[in-house]
């Protein structure tokens, strides 16, 4: 049946080209307001403000005007008068462009010392920016305000290089004795574990004389650091030697933990300080748990009371997971911060730890704080409670008037223009901003808007902020329900779950590109749409023609359902989806494993957060389409155990 509908789709394909092809087709001609318009945005992002104007010269009155001011003002916002700056700001008071030129206009003022201007400006400024904020602290200092010490504190561990604002701020702090020489330390090391060795050096620069490390030491522990290990210095009492063998350890830790918990084991343990041995044992334990090696859980327990952040906690939570170890759940959880102890994950995990333990009431108390969540964890927590979680009704529709106000927004109408444009990147930017501040109702009129425009990611990410009143049919949209219906159907696959994985590859734009290449509703990447293709018997398949939905939803379909039969499991075909038969198979453990726990403990962030998101939409979907109920816990499952048997496809992409 899948062979007889490609053919199908085959022979339309070649009558539609043939008649593309035909002597005097011509392609539809560009409006002369978009071809200059986007040729002004062209010459904006190429700096080139004379053929800007020119172009822009052409759009009196466009309702994209405001932009070909910004872009102008933006080019020469270096020399530009204040009173134009403050014209444009006023002029556009409460906006998106007018919130990005103030941005644009405050770090200028930073960097001139206008700090009375940029004190004016801050508070009108809604979007957040480090290098704006250290300007802000230095403005404090310029008038004698020593608190602003104290509150910038925190960014001297991001793990990342800081703005040149940032480091001015950095370089009065440790001129005024606030940081010292374990600080600076402490930022090597956050930044060397990241991989930031550029940004690290500038760090290292604020030791003093009698502390200043070896380069070539550094050079050696980055590039070559089991050779450096296997011919260990002779003298480790010099701090800045010690912390190179750290880092030495730290950076084999990351391709080969078992390596560097060969070191630790051996003389190298001997010779460091008690809290080093425990510091190197943490990020030991934090990579392996990352590559789900059994023996990580062991190491965590050799870490002790070693200082961990929130991201080692979270892996030597999960490690417990996959070892049942739910009292070391507990006390990973318990060490996280505040902010990240409230994560509907470790929420759930922590009652479900208390549960196992036999606290029904502790778990109980847990399980009700996110059991109303509309994710995966509040799901399952209603389910532990005896809940069947069900859609929020009624659905709440935004009439035609409330959806003609909205129309008649400003920054919706702004980004509606910039769609139609396929200036995706600006026009998203201008629609979260526009939204912001309102109301469900508002919320709802603009979603529905988007949703009658076809900008389907912002009709269902504009209904998902909703607080009171909801709209599910709006949040899980289904356009193309046809075709989903039907492919799903001769896949033998349930359509719930394919809308469920399309929901979250491309939120239903039908040309929806990644940065990897994929493309179209089932993000496709090139190769793997060809080889189902030609297996599939389509021979006359063009690459150009994949995000053509019927070829897209045929062609996905087909390849889920290979995966789903290859895999046998939902959830490992949902990881296999994201990330490759391979991977979702390796990441199964030597025995059977809940398939919340495998999902918990997949080691990519990204496909971690795609198989909940798909398993959580697929509930949603399965009752909205009027599917068949099963509990999300039923559909996880358990995930079988790997065994050197099973049968690999190899040819399986």
């Amino acid at each position: 049946m899948i062979f007889r509908r490609f053919l199908t789709i085959t022979a339309l394909l070649v009558v539609t080209f043939t008649t593309c092809a035909a002597p005097g087709f011509a392609a539809p001609k560009v409006p002369p307001a978009d071809e200059a318009l986007l040729k002004a945005y062209d010459a904006f992002r190429a700096g080139d403000p004379v053929k800007l104007q020119r172009a822009s010269s052409q759009l009196g009155g466009h309702v994209l005007a405001p932009y070909l001011e910004y872009w102008r003002l933006k080019l020469r916002l270096e020399d530009m008068p204040d009173a134009d700056v403050r014209a444009f700001l006023d002029l556009q008071a409460g906006s998106y462009l007018a919130d990005r030129l103030r941005a644009d206009w405050l770090k200028g003022l930073g960097k001139r010392g206008d700090w009375q201007t940029l004190e004016q400006q801050l508070p009108l400024l809604v979007q957040d920016d480090l290098e704006i904020r250290c300007y802000a602290w230095l403005a404090r200092l310029a008038r004698s305000d020593a608190s602003a010490f104290e509150e910038a504190k925190p960014i001297w561990l991001e793990p990342r290089e800081l703005p040149e604002s940032c480091h001015a701020l950095a370089d009065l702090m440790i001129g005024a004795g606030r940081f010292n020489v374990d600080d600076v330390w402490r930022r090597a090391r956050v930044l060397l574990e990241n991989g930031q060795l550029n940004p690290a050096r500038r760090a290292l620069v604020h030791l003093p004389g009698g502390e200043k490390y070896d380069e070539a030491l550094l050079n050696q522990a980055a590039t070559a650091p089991k050779k450096l290990l296997v011919n260990l210095p002779r003298a480790l009492e010099r701090r800045a030697t010690r912390e190179m063998v750290l880092f030495a350890v730290v950076r084999l830790a990351r391709s080969e933990p078992e390596a560097a918990v060969e070191v630790l084991r051996g003389t190298l343990g001997g010779r460091l300080a008690a809290g080093e041995v425990k510091y190197l044992w943490g990020r030991a334990a934090y990579e392996g748990a990352r590559r789900l090696l059994p023996d990580a859980h062991k190491w965590y327990g050799l870490a002790d009371d070693a200082l961990l952040n929130d991201e080692q906690l979270a892996w030597k939570a999960r490690a417990a997971l996959r070892a049942a170890d739910w009292q070391a759940v507990r006390d990973a959880i318990d060490r996280m911060s505040a902010s990240v102890r409230q994560d509907p994950a470790w929420t759930y995990w922590y009652g479900r730890a208390l549960g196992v333990q036999g606290t029904a009431d502790g778990a109980r108390a847990y399980f009700l704080r996110i059991s109303a969540q509309p994710n995966f964890y509040g799901l399952l927590a209603a389910e532990e409670l005896g809940f069947v979680p069900a859609v929020p009704e009624p659905f709440h529709v935004a009439s035609v008037e409330q959806v003609a106000a909205a129309r008649a927004v400003p920054g919706l109408a702004r980004a509606l223009e910039l769609y139609r444009l396929d200036l995706r990147t600006e026009a998203t930017r201008e629609w979260v901003f526009t939204i912001r501040g309102m109301e469900d109702a508002q919320l709802l009129a603009a979603a529905e808007l988007a949703r009658g425009e076809g900008i389907f990611d912002r009709a269902i990410n504009t209904a998902e902020r909703t607080a009171q009143h909801h709209n599910y049919k709006l949040r899980f949209l289904a356009p193309f329900k046809e075709v989903f219906n039907e492919y799903a159907r001769s896949s033998g696959l349930e359509e719930a779950w394919v809308l469920g994985l399309v929901r979250q590859e491309s939120r239903f734009i039908v040309k929806a590109k990644s940065s990897a290449g994929a493309q179209g509703l089932m993000q496709l990447m090139p190769a793997t749409a060809r080889w189902v293709a030609k297996r599939n018997g389509m021979h006359h398949f063009s690459q150009g023609r994949v995000t053509e939905v019927p070829i897209n939803v045929a062609l996905g379909t087909s390849y889920l359902k290979m995966v789903l039969d290859e895999l046998g499991h939902a959830v490992l075909a949902s990881a296999a989806y994201n990330a490759g038969p391979g991977r979702a198979r390796r990441w199964r453990d030597v025995r059977p494993l809940e398939g919340a726990i495998y999902a918990e403990t997949i080691p990519f962030p990204e496909t971690r957060d795609y198989v909940k998101k798909v398993m959580a939409n697929t509930m949603y979907y399965s009752q909205l389409i009027g599917g068949k109920f099963i509990p999300l816990k039923d559909r996880l499952g358990q995930i079988p155990a790997r065994s050197p048997a099973d049968r690999v496809n190899e040819e399986l992409p």
